[in-house]
Formats: structure tokens, sequence, C-alpha cells
């Protein structure tokens, strides 16, 4: 639609449809200029904003075209020409004659003002901006004015309707920087599982992304109150450590009823009660989240005062809300990692327990002492040294099966423990940089000196006593200072009880060590010779038949143990040549025999240099025949030597033709899953097509005793019952006797392996159960009592042979 007015011509669609084209405010504003100044030559143009579009107190510039009447970059909302459009929200027209320099100050100008103009730009009946039109060469007429006013519409409209977009754009960025930040958070928040160091990342991070003064992490002790365990920022009104139960703040009530808390004003009951005796640095504005976890509370995290002075709004609350849910699951994952570290703490402490307890062997108590806890405990070097009768004595040594106190790594650890052992109580010294961490001097100049020597930076040593007095005491050393924590401190005051009350009592088993066995038999002897004569005749009489029993009659002797069926016989496939598997002929399960075929690679290669070397040989043949008849030897000796190379490239041919056929080496079941997709898969040089496994006979593995080992021949007999097959019994003979035993369950066994029959194949890899090797005839003495007698020959070896 064109205005035409006093050789002026607008086109208002032409322009809505540039207006249209852009769509923020300063291309939009820049376009208006533009065509006003091109509609009237010789004129300056300028588009201001305020309000909505700009700051309200002032007019800001948007836009310039047209000759140089250069405005200031922000004018008083009231100034000049500017605060009467402002005021009265109509168009204005001057003539240059009826102004004075002061009320168009804002513009720099050099020439003769003829005319100035002004629109409005109203939305809402509020101004939102202007249209200033400064003319040189024409005078301005109502007739410019009514025919520009239908621009100053449009254009209104389409900066209100840039400034719209540009908001939205601008909220649309924010939220997806916030989404940004929230998914970055939570990768930050899972990139450690060590509640120790997680919780500063927490409160870090929230201060970040919330730009506040200090950020504070509780969370939920056992009964139900609420401990500060990290602070990030400045927050005088709490301190880390500190308790709080509900009703006694606002964390406290949060926790008791599960719902955020968004406090804005600095008068609030609640920020007057907790900012009571603080004089500067209070808390004014405060947000804080419930930490759950699956329905159940954590902790809770709260966040005081922002950086810029304004108060928390909405939305800080919400993204406070979203970090708690993201740090929730970080500290859920943490306290699984806590929690399986002392299971595993737990577990090691039992088996420790259980090794140094279950046993009165004196050097297997200590060698467990010393290295068993390592497991859950990070020290270097552990030692025990015994006192017994007044005696000191250095023991045992981490790592150390001949031990040698004077040694020059040994020396200085052992003159430390011995200082140690006067001092009667725990000794706990670590060294940071130059600083002993012991208050005495003397004990400073001490481990100063020992901590340069051996290269260690922590030591603790716990003294081993009881109500008799001191057995020992038991030290522990580390280059890192700080190799102990609360709960490894713990951990070593109970393994020190259980060590002393194990090694007293190995002490007192060393020295009396026949009071177990001679006491029964006193009391038994006593008892016998009270009896009658007559009955002591008849207890003599079936204890001789007892021992001509033990002595001469033969019973069938069977070592036995655990039994694990072996991994089945395993023959891989693989090509002799390159090529592309073109038909594969059998699927998972089949059952092949050595030779068969499985699968054929392409083969036209192959077949083309086959009939090639065959035709060169029938060539070569042809020739020498010719030669012969021709009476020719000479090239009838050429032709016999080219056949005979050309009968052999034959051979040759014909074998890697044959060498496409992919066989099975040996008679089984294919094991290989989906082995009929291979097809069309290209295959290299010893690349593995399928596995061939042979079921028709399993060997099952049976450990035996150290001490049976010796029963063990080739050939044996053997039985198996299975765990999967509880009532059937497996028959079979022994192949193989390991060479070389192996430690199990703290003993050492060997391996007899059992061949079986397994036509049917239901026996399977992996399966478990028990086995019984025949050993042949023995007496009954032997068979029943032969571990015993071991036992007691062993023990007596110990004591008395050399």
């Amino acid at each position: 639609m064109p205005i035409q007015s006093s050789g002026l011509t607008l086109n208002i669609s032409a322009l809505s449809v540039r207006l249209l084209e852009e769509h923020e405010v300063l291309p939009r504003a820049r376009i208006t200029a533009q065509i006003i100044a091109e509609a009237l030559p010789g004129s300056a143009v300028n588009i201001y904003a305020t309000g909505p579009l700009a700051d309200a107190d002032v007019w800001t510039v948007l836009a310039s075209a047209g000759e140089a009447a250069i405005p200031e970059a922000t004018i008083p909302l009231q100034h000049g020409m500017l605060g009467i459009l402002a005021r009265e929200l109509k168009s204005l027209l001057f003539q240059g004659n009826s102004l004075s320099r002061e009320e168009y100050s804002h513009v720099n100008v050099r020439r003769t003002l003829h005319s100035l103009l002004y629109f409005p730009l109203v939305q809402e009946e509020a101004a939102i901006g202007a249209i200033e039109i400064l003319s040189f060469d024409t005078k301005l007429s109502e007739m410019h004015l009514n025919a520009l006013a239908g621009v100053a519409e449009v254009a209104g409209a389409a900066l209100y309707g840039g400034q719209i977009y540009q908001e939205e754009h601008h909220n649309t960025l924010e939220s997806i920087t916030r989404l940004t930040q929230l998914y970055d958070i939570e990768k930050v928040f899972s990139s450690t599982l060590e509640m120790d160091q997680l919780l500063p990342i927490i409160g870090s991070k929230v201060r970040e992304m919330l730009e506040c003064e200090a950020v504070n992490v509780w969370l939920l002790e056992p009964d139900e109150s609420l401990r500060l365990m990290h602070q990030a920022g400045n927050d005088p009104t709490v301190y880390e450590g500190s308790l709080q139960k509900p009703g006694e703040g606002v964390p406290g009530d949060v926790s008791d009823n599960g719902e955020p808390v968004l406090i804005e004003r600095p008068d609030d009951e609640r920020l007057v009660r907790r900012n009571h005796g603080i004089e500067e640095g209070g808390v004014v504005s405060l947000i804080v989240a419930p930490i759950m976890d699956r329905d159940s509370l954590v902790g809770v995290i709260e966040a005081g005062n922002r950086l810029d002075g304004i108060p928390f709004d909405e939305d800080d609350l919400f993204t406070l809300s979203r970090l708690a849910e993201s740090a929730a699951i970080a500290l859920h994952n943490a306290s699984l990692l806590a929690a399986e570290r002392k299971v595993e703490v737990l577990e090691t402490l039992v088996t420790v327990s259980h090794e140094i307890t279950s046993t009165l062997n004196l050097e297997r108590m200590l060698q467990t002492i010393v290295n068993a806890p390592q497991a859950v405990i990070p020290y270097e070097r552990a030692a025990v040294a015994l006192e017994h009768h007044g005696k000191y004595k250095l023991s045992a040594v981490t790592g150390v099966t001949q031990l040698d106190s004077d040694a020059p790594e040994i020396a200085p650890l052992n003159n430390i423990l011995r200082w140690a052992l006067l001092s009667e109580e725990i000794v706990h010294v670590k060294q940071h940089g130059d600083e002993i961490s012991d208050p005495r001097s003397e004990t400073q100049a001490k481990f100063r000196s020992y901590f340069q020597e051996t290269g260690m930076r922590g030591f603790y040593a716990t003294p081993l006593s009881d109500d008799t007095g001191r057995v020992g005491i038991l030290g522990l050393e580390s280059s890192d200072p700080d190799f102990l924590s609360p709960a490894h401190l713990e951990i070593l005051q109970v393994l020190a009880g259980q060590a002393t009350v194990a090694l007293r009592n190995a002490q007192m088993y060393k020295e009396v060590p026949f009071i177990s066995v001679l006491e029964p038999v006193l009391q038994r002897k006593r008892k016998f010779m009270a009896m009658e004569k007559r009955r002591r005749t008849a207890i003599v009489a079936l204890a001789v038949g007892a021992v001509i029993f033990l002595a001469v009659f033969p019973l069938p002797l069977r070592v036995q143990g655990n039994a694990v069926v072996a991994p089945a016989r395993l023959a891989k496939v693989q090509p002799e040549v390159e090529g592309v598997i073109s038909q594969v002929l059998v699927h998972e399960g089949d059952r092949v025999t050595q030779g068969q075929v499985i699968a054929e690679l392409q083969d036209w290669e192959y077949r083309s240099a086959l009939a090639q070397a065959e035709a060169k040989y029938r060539t070569a043949i042809l020739h020498m025949n010719r030669a012969l008849a021709a009476n020719d030897g000479s090239e009838a000796g050429i032709q016999r030597v080219q056949a005979d190379y050309w009968k052999s490239e034959v051979q040759r041919a014909s074998t890697r033709l044959d060498k496409t056929r992919l066989r099975s080496p040996i008679d089984g079941t294919v094991a290989t899953p989906h082995v009929e997709n291979m097809a069309g898969r290209r295959l290299q040089y010893g690349d593995n097509f399928a596995d061939v496994v042979d079921t028709s006979h399993v060997v099952v593995d049976v450990s035996i005793d150290a001490t049976d080992a010796t029963l063990l021949r080739v050939g044996a007999r053997g039985a198996v019952k299975l765990n999967s097959y509880p009532t059937h019994t497996f028959l079979g003979k022994v192949a193989v006797v390991s060479p070389m035993g192996v430690i199990q369950s703290d003993s050492r066994v060997f391996f007899a392996r059992i061949t079986i029959p397994n036509t049917d194949g239901i026996i399977r890899s992996g399966m478990e159960g028990a086995g019984k090797i025949s050993a042949g005839w023995y007496p009954a003495g032997y068979v029943l009592f032969r571990h015993v007698g071991i036992w007691l020959y062993s023990h007596l070896w110990s004591w008395f042979g050399l």
C-alpha cells in the first residue's frame, strides 16, 4: 500500500515485509531509519528506545540514517523536544525558525535545521521509543506528518515484536545454558565416589552456579539430626561439624518436613534468629532444599546471600532443588562405595581374626598379623615385637621370612619399636614437611632422625597387653603421613585386642606342648585300674582283637577330594588361505566328524589357477610328444622339464583349492554361536571360523590333599558324583597325576585327572562335585588311622627329629 504526499512516496507493505524479514530490534530500527531517510532526501533520521526496549529513564539511540546528525548515546527522558514527546505521546512538528538550539542539543548538527518532526512509538498506551526526523533541505508540513504516521505505527509494532522475540530467545538460551550447566554438574558430581572429595565438589559447584556467598551441605546423622559436613564460602552463622535438630533452624525444619524453603527478606524471624550475635556478614536471603534419595532424606543443602545483593527467587530455589537431586544421586553412589569398603574391611577383619584364632602356630600367626591387614590398611611395612619373661624380640616384619633384626633395613625399625614398647602407650607420629606431629621435643628429634633414615613419614604403634601383662607391640609405617584414617585406627584397636589374646594362647601352648594329651590319658588309666579284674580282662581281650583286626583285616583305601569338570577338548577351525565364506554347512550344536567339510570359501580364483596350470601341463605334454615324434631329443627334454614343472603347479593349485573347504580337525560338536551367519565374511590367515569341542570323554580334576598324593596311581579306578546329578555315579580311570601341587584353601593339593566316557554329552565343563580314587587294599588300621598316624609322626619329628 504506497502512500504519496508532496513528493513523499512510502510503501507500507514493502516496509512491513522488510521488517518481518528481521527478528531483532536493532535491524528493524535500522531498516525503519533507512526507509524514512530515503523517502526524505536531505534529512537525518534517528530511532530512539525507552521503556520495555531500554532503560525507562532515558532515551537510547537504536539507529541513525541520512544526513550527518549524530545524537548522544543516551538522553534523559525529559530532555528538550523528546521530553515533550514523552509527556504528550503524540506526533510533534516544529519549524527551524521557531526552535532554539538548546531544545535539540542532544543532536550534533552543523547545518541549518528547517524542520524537526517527532513520532512516538507507543504500545499499550506507553512510550517504547520515538522517531526523530531532522530536515535540512525541505520544510516539512502536516502532509508529511500524516504520510509518516503509518510508518511510525508499523515501526512501533515491529520494534515491540522484536523485543518480545529477543526476550524469548534470551530466555531460551538461558534455559539451554542452565540445562547444560546442570548436565555438566551431574557429570562433575559423578566424577568421584570418594565422599571426602565429593562434598567439596558439591559445595563449590552449587555456589558457582547460584553465584552466592556460601553453600552449606548438611548430612543426616543416625539420630535424625543434621551435621554440617562441608561449607563452601563464608557463612559466620554456622560452622563445619555443627549439629542441628528439627526446630533448631531452617535446615532442621526442612529435614523434618522435606519441603524446600525460600526466605527473601532479612527481617524474617528465622533469619533474625539465625543471625543473632552476628554483627557483620549475616544471612539476608536464604534458599534451602532437601537431598532426597528414593523418598528418603539424605541431607539438606542451603545457599545464602547472592553476590549481586538481590534476594533469591523461585528460579533460584528451583535450580537448587535440581542440584540437590543430582547431589543425591552422587551421594548415593558414594555411600554404596563406602558400604562396599566397609564390608570389605569387615570381611578382612573377620578373615584375619579367624586366621590368628584358628591356630596355635606362633610363626604362622605372626605372619598373618603383619601381612593380612594390608588388604584394607594402606601401610607399607608392619612389625610385631614380643616380650616374654622380660625379654624383647622382634618376631615378624611384613614381607620378611628370614628375619635378622640386625640387618641395615630392619635395625632402625627394631630400635624404634623397642623404644615404643617402653612408653606403654599408643604412639602415632606424622611428618608434614619439616614438622613432626608429636609435641615432645625428644620424640621429635628421635622420629626426625628415623624418618630421614628410612624414608617413612608416618608411624603408628599400639601395645599388645592384657590383664596378665604385656605380650608385645604392633607397629605400622608408611611414606604417606596420613595413611591411617579414623576407620583404620578403629580396625587396628580391634585387631590389637584379638592379636593379644591369640599370641598369649600360642605362647602358653608352646610352653606346655604335652599337657593336653597326658592329662586325659592319666585320668583314663586311673579309671581302668580301679575296675574289676574280669572286666579288665574282657577289655584287654577286646583291645587285642581290635589290634589284630586293624593289623590284619584288609579294607579298600580310597582318597577323596573336590571334583571339577575340566574344560572340554577344543579345536579351532581356521582357514589356511584367505577368502570369503560362500557357504556354511553346519549349525551350532551339530555333530561333526574329523575331516568333515563344515564350510566353503569362494574358490573361483583357485579353480581358475588350477585350470590354467592343467592347460599349461597338457600343452607341455603335447609339445613333448611332438618333439619325440620329430626325433628332436633336445626339444623333448626341455618340454619334459616344463611338463614336470606344470604338473607340480597342478598339484599345488589342487591343494590350494582343497584348502578352500574348511574341515573339522576332530570328532565333536560345533560350539560357535550363530556360525551360519558367518557366510559372506572374509577370513584372513589365522582367523577363527568356528570351535569344535569333543565331549565324548571328559576330564574331571579331583583335588587330593598332599598327604594322600603318594597313593595316586595312573590307571587307578575313580568315581565321581556331580552336584548336577546327585543320584548318578560316573566311573572312570586316572589318566594323569599332576606333578606339581597348588595352594587351595590354605593347604597344598595335587590333582588326579580322571577320564570319564560322556557319549550322551550330559557332563559339561565347570560342573562340580566330589570324587573318590581307589588306592588298593590295606590293613584296616592303616585305612582308619592313617591320617592320625601321619599327624603324630609329623609332630614328633618336629620335636625330636634331626
